[in-house]
């Protein structure tokens, strides 16, 4: 098919666009109609995707302002593929998950997440710095409106938190993509924002540093990074539950992905420099936000710090340098926004039932709702990295990849799996088990259809990929040993070059 990542940025924004003449007592039946098409279309990418080539693959290159070197250029690889299918798999089961009788104006609330989705696909596909950055600054938008429309008694205070934090990182990593531009025009004397021509560049160890905390300021705040994290729980705890679904699964891993996509390939000397001061960032939000998560009484907020310290985790992985580690924090985005997204539309479920997210308010639900306490148990146990379930595979390979790193470092990391699973059974304990604390939580239903066919898919999945992660696994592997190579290539300092060596010898 021709075209294919256009199709995949454009329809849900063409399809939103006509949505507003869409009855709006059709407006979610729409949706689905649209994010299923759409989430057809990733799958036809991911089965035609060539898993032996680890370059870009389904290439499309427009000229836009050639006198700039502005282009409409798109490519996706193994890295990108899969978060690709996981936005638009995380989108029509957020959809799915909607409750008609719950969202006013329901046609407003999907022409939202079709045109968030749009930029968020967008995001992932783009190859030109100009177009992937108007991606980005479009995401705040719908989101924005998404909590500021929809969320809890605060939400106006959290979607400017939100938008302020994010907007202002992004400026700064604006100026550093122009400057990056603008060196790339004094070594070849042509202007260009094509991120593989970037890869080229012959960059100063000052000209990096400089550049890297440029793009650090935008990828950091949007990760959230310790200690810019201080937006993200408060945007989850306003955020209606579609808004913390999608804020968790996929605008998080913008954050990492950028970290992958243009921190260490256009910067190695710069990356590896400032990977002693990442993994003291890290290993902070790991364990910080650990603790907080196990001091909460809100079981949204559990779940939005247990977000930020394994996205910590990823950011552990990502600067690791070597192929396991990379290729885990890889799979852990993926991972993460699967158990995630699960676990704040299981908070939603119990909360559209009783009206609050308190855990001392519960009690008794697995005898109650023993579906929902079933499924709640399986993403539990993702989340906490159990053997044979997605969570374990990605975070297994960050430890390993991160080990070969510093030993100290990752018995600290090591150790918040032990915090994760102290808080998150205290969390299942105190909601599922004992005496149900009020009478009316005796009355509560179990999972209907539209809650079962939105969660089912993600226990597949949890379960599938902890079990075989090889189909995933394979392709973004061979992108990450591709990138090491090119990264070792391109750096001018020879502790770069050694580093990058042994990573890339002991990956294959």
């Amino acid at each position: 098919m021709n075209n294919i990542l256009t199709i995949l940025i454009f329809f849900p924004a063409l399809a939103g666009v006509l949505g507003f003449v869409v009855d709006k007592k059709s407006a979610k039946a729409y949706g689905i109609a649209v994010a299923s098409v759409e989430f057809l279309l990733s799958i036809w990418l991911w089965m035609s995707f060539d898993n032996a080539n680890a370059g870009m693959q389904f290439k499309e290159f427009i000229e836009i302002i050639p006198a700039f070197g502005i282009s409409y250029n798109l490519g996706v690889d193994g890295i990108s593929l899969f978060i690709v299918v996981m936005a638009a798999m995380i989108t029509l089961l957020g959809i799915i998950l909607l409750d008609e009788e719950k969202i006013a104006n329901m046609k407003n609330m999907i022409v939202s997440l079709l045109f968030l989705e749009m930029t968020m696909v967008g995001v992932f596909l783009s190859l030109d710095a100009i177009i992937f950055y108007m991606f980005w600054e479009l995401s705040l938008v719908p989101m924005l409106y998404i909590i500021g429309a929809w969320g809890g008694p605060t939400r106006v205070y959290a979607a400017v938190k939100f938008f302020l934090y994010t907007f202002a990182g992004s400026l700064i990593m604006l100026v550093g993509l122009l400057a990056t531009a603008y060196f790339f025009f004094l070594q070849s004397g042509t202007w260009s924002f094509n991120l593989l021509d970037w890869y080229t560049l012959k960059l100063t160890t000052d000209q990096q540093f400089w550049l890297f905390l440029s793009f650090f300021a935008g990828f950091a705040i949007k990760v959230p990074m310790f200690p810019f994290h201080t937006w993200l729980p408060h945007a989850h705890g306003q955020a209606p539950t579609i808004g913390s679904v999608i804020l968790a699964a996929v605008l998080l891993k913008m954050g990492t992905y950028g970290f992958v996509r243009f921190s260490l390939p256009i910067l190695p000397d710069a990356s590896v420099t400032f990977t002693p001061f990442i993994m003291t960032l890290s290993l902070i939000m790991v364990v910080y936000t650990a603790m907080v998560a196990f001091a909460q009484k809100d079981m949204k907020q559990v779940i939005a710090y247990s977000s930020v310290s394994h996205m910590g985790i990823i950011m552990i992985g990502v600067f690791a340098m070597n192929a396991e580690g990379l290729g885990g924090s890889v799979f852990l985005m993926l991972s993460h926004g699967v158990v995630s997204g699960a676990l704040f539309m299981l908070v939603g479920v119990i909360y559209e039932r009783t009206g609050t997210k308190i855990m001392d308010e519960f009690g008794g639900l697995a005898a109650v709702m023993p579906v929902y306490a079933t499924i709640f148990g399986v993403m539990l146990m993702a989340s906490v990295g159990l053997p044979l379930t997605i969570g374990f595979v990605g975070e297994f390979l960050v430890l390993l990849g991160f080990y070969k790193v510093s030993v100290i470092g990752t018995i600290i990391a090591g150790s918040t799996i032990i915090i994760g699973s102290i808080y998150m059974l205290t969390l299942f304990k105190k909601s599922f088990f004992g005496p149900v604390r009020h009478e009316k939580n005796l009355a509560l239903k179990d999972l209907n259809g539209r809650e079962l066919a939105a969660l089912l898919p993600l226990v597949a999945i949890v379960v599938w990929l902890g079990v075989y992660p090889k189909p995933v696994l394979g392709p973004i592997d061979n992108s990450v040993k591709a990138m090491l190579v090119q990264m070792e290539n391109h750096a001018q300092l020879e502790s770069t070059k050694e580093a990058i060596i042994v990573s890339k010898k002991e990956a294959k």
